[in-house]
């Protein structure tokens, strides 16, 4: 068999390789709930592709992916367990009294698409985006305002206050950034095991304190029923006293008399008795 030829095809193959690289490269598809952001040779030159297919000039162009969907970042004691976008360790500060506490937090946020060719430009990729904007702030804002706070406030539940004060500050320095913070949430806050113990012991204390003074107001409770029975028996028989005499006590006599006659009945001095015969 004759040796073939190949050389008259190699130049349209490789020109077609090089075409078929050349239109795939231009092509960009653009999901939902993102947008891209066109730079050529490395620099931004401010055009926005919106979700759906788009051409850019290849080699020279290329772009920078945003996400406009809720993206969420969290701090926690346990961050490889954490479902959250972006991860990090919790935050270690000082309450204003002094206690050591480890704040829990998830910041859910997004890029605003009018401005994500200013992001670009000013910050970075999404992932900058998070290391300068979303951890760093949040991270030193919340240790710093949590100082504000006395331990005993945060453990039985003051947390929305903090959490308040720092979502309203973070709010405007987001906005600054081209973002949209949609919620900054305390998870938790985690006490040394001394202050627990401690808070505890006095819960206790407050607690018995409390039981033996509701006993003692029963004692008093019990004290003046009596002391009011005691005073209503008094007035009572002092009310008999006044009201008794000989027609009433005759009365009463006859009132509960059943009609026979008795065998044995008194003189007038009570100290006469004597038997009456039965007919």
């Amino acid at each position: 068999m004759d040796n073939i030829n190949l050389r008259p095809y190699i130049k349209p193959l490789f020109i077609f390789i090089l075409i078929f690289i050349l239109l795939t490269s231009s092509f960009k598809a653009v999901s939902a709930g993102t947008v891209k952001i066109v730079t050529r040779f490395g620099k931004v030159t401010g055009r926005m592709l919106n979700p759906g297919a788009h051409f850019i000039f290849p080699l020279a162009e290329s772009t920078i992916t945003y996400n406009t969907k809720k993206v969420t970042y969290e701090a926690s004691d346990q961050p490889k367990n954490s479902r959250a976008t972006y991860t990090d360790l919790s935050v270690n500060t000082t309450t204003k009294d002094g206690q050591q506490i480890e704040l829990n937090y998830t910041v859910r946020f997004s890029v605003e698409p009018k401005k994500a060719g200013w992001i670009a430009n000013n910050i970075g990729t999404e992932l900058d985006v998070v290391e300068k904007i979303v951890k760093t702030d949040p991270r030193i804002h919340a240790r710093n305002i949590a100082r504000g706070f006395n331990a005993a406030d945060l453990y039985t539940g003051n947390i929305i206050e903090m959490q308040k004060a720092v979502e309203d500050f973070l709010r405007p320095i987001f906005e600054e950034n081209g973002l949209l913070l949609d919620e900054f949430g305390v998870r938790g806050i985690t006490f040394t095991d001394d202050y627990i113990s401690a808070i505890e012991a006095k819960q206790i204390e407050k607690e018995r304190v409390i039981t033996e003074e509701n006993i003692a107001r029963q004692e008093d409770f019990r004290k003046e029923a009596r002391i009011i029975k005691a005073q209503g028996e008094a007035e009572e028989q002092r009310l008999q006293r006044q009201t008794l005499n000989e027609a009433l006590l005759m009365k009463m006599w006859i009132e509960k008399w059943n009609g026979n006659v008795p065998d044995v009945m008194t003189g007038d001095q009570g100290n006469l008795l004597f038997q009456i015969p039965k007919p």
